[in-house]
């Protein structure tokens, strides 16, 4: 019983709350019942329709970049003739868990207009001039993805190690004398295997990346000219840096609840087994 009243005050209290804030107008805490204003409003705002597609350009990168180099990594490190292994999964596992803001201040000196990325680039003749990794929009959200890739690849790379342990070693032996070639094991054994479990970070990491906030608004604030503002960002802007407009605010931030649910469902069905 206790944990259903603090489960009750601190979630299920919030989302009906955030709900009914959906439907009011206003600035601030005076608020009044507007109907279906903040729903137009959506319609014809361009910072959302900005805010909106930058999150969804960075799921349809990011996303399958990240979970591609995660099995890779995986399926590498789960051969036990590999020297080091145990050192590769560390490193590899390792920036998830470090600190938000101490790796986010490296990758902004690293990609600076001085930083070693244009200095080792200059000087091996790849590019003429510095790029401005962190003020042209295009680089910006290069520099955005390849920070949540590094960040999020290893995460991900352990649920998948964990789940090739669990497959019986004698289907691939059995595979092996029969000729099968390598990549024909990984395809045609490892990657059907593996199924529920790149279902299951093909769902979180796609709830993840329609929530992103942390490294655009430490990396470039949302910048240049809102090239990677995100639906979270703008949420939060919304209701701390501009004119408090909560319901307004509340009315996104149900965007990001429609987008999980549609495409959740999406990957659910792509994912059914259709042998019945």
């Amino acid at each position: 019983m206790p944990a259903l009243v603090l489960l009750g005050i601190f979630m299920i209290y919030p989302i009906l709350w955030s709900l009914w804030m959906s439907f009011q107008v206003g600035r601030g805490m005076s608020f009044s019942f507007g109907g279906l204003a903040n729903i137009i409003r959506l319609t014809q705002d361009p910072v959302f329709l900005r805010a909106l597609t930058n999150t969804l350009v960075f799921l349809a990168i990011q996303v399958p970049i990240m979970l591609v180099l995660a099995l890779l990594f995986a399926s590498a490190l789960n051969d036990s003739k590999l020297w080091g292994r145990s050192f590769f999964r560390t490193a590899i596992f390792l920036p998830c868990v470090t600190s938000l803001v101490a790796y986010s201040v490296i990758f902004k000196s690293m990609f600076a207009g001085d930083g070693v990325i244009n200095q080792v680039l200059l000087g091996l003749s790849i590019v003429d001039a510095p790029i401005p990794w962190l003020g042209d929009p295009f680089w910006a959200k290069f520099v955005v993805v390849s920070a949540i890739t590094w960040r999020w690849t290893g995460y991900n790379m352990i649920f998948y190690l964990a789940a090739m342990q669990n497959i019986d070693r004698s289907i691939y032996e059995a595979a092996r004398i029969d000729g099968v070639p390598t990549w024909a094991r990984f395809w045609y054994i490892t990657v059907p295997m593996l199924k529920p479990v790149i279902l299951f970070t093909a769902v979180i990491s796609t709830i993840g990346t329609l929530q992103l906030f942390d490294e655009p608004n430490l990396l470039t604030q949302g910048g240049p000219s809102d090239s990677t503002l995100t639906l979270s960002m703008y949420i939060y802007n919304l209701s701390f840096r501009f004119m408090p407009s909560f319901g307004y605010a509340a009315t996104v931030s149900y965007v990001i609840v429609i987008l999980v649910a549609i495409l959740s469902f999406v990957q659910f069905q792509v994912a059914k087994d259709r042998r019945a």
